[in-house]
């Protein structure tokens, strides 16, 4: 059954403690969404409300996709940029698809709804990402039509020896 989408819902409690879950299930899956494991609620929640104080202050949206019990299980912030010369292209920031049901095609889904959101938006004509290397992300965001435009190597320190590079991709809107 597939995911649905709703762009902006209103953040409640459970909407709250979803997102941590999900958040903390993906990290310890193996997901690459900013931290490593092992993590906890209470170390995602600095983070999470951060990305709020974000969408408050209209900087940034928030995409969720819910299964058919209702809960959280994908997410991704499109974030507006605040330099008056790069207005013209969004960040997508914490994309995540719950492991119990990855490999179901919603990874795909989630970029299409972020897609479809993106070009809602007025004066939008890309979307920028970036993510870890070493786990395959970059040829499945290739695989969505993301363009590779830039690597900064070891950029990102997982472990004490275990440095990933830092993997820019672009999606053209136009």
């Amino acid at each position: 059954m597939p995911l649905t989408f709703i762009l902006d819902p209103p953040v409640t409690p459970e909407l709250r403690d979803g997102i941590l879950e999900l958040w903390v299930d993906v990290t310890h899956a193996g997901g690459a969404v900013g931290f490593v494991p092992p993590v906890t609620r209470e170390d995602v929640r600095p983070e999470l409300v951060r990305q709020f104080v974000a969408m408050e202050e209209q900087r940034s949206r928030l995409l969720v996709g819910f299964d058919e019990e209702g809960r959280v299980a994908a997410t991704a912030f499109l974030t507006l940029n605040t330099h008056r010369l790069m207005t013209h292209w969004i960040w997508l920031y914490t994309v995540m698809v719950h492991p119990r049901h990855q490999g179901k095609g919603y990874g795909r889904d989630l970029l299409a709804a972020a897609e479809r959101a993106a070009r809602a938006l007025p004066g939008i004509e890309a979307i920028r990402l970036t993510c870890r290397g070493g786990l395959g992300l970059e040829r499945f965001y290739g695989s969505c039509d993301y363009k590779e435009v830039g690597r900064v190597p070891g950029a990102i320190r997982v472990a004490p020896g275990d440095d990933r590079d830092d993997v820019v991709m672009l999606l053209s809107l136009t």
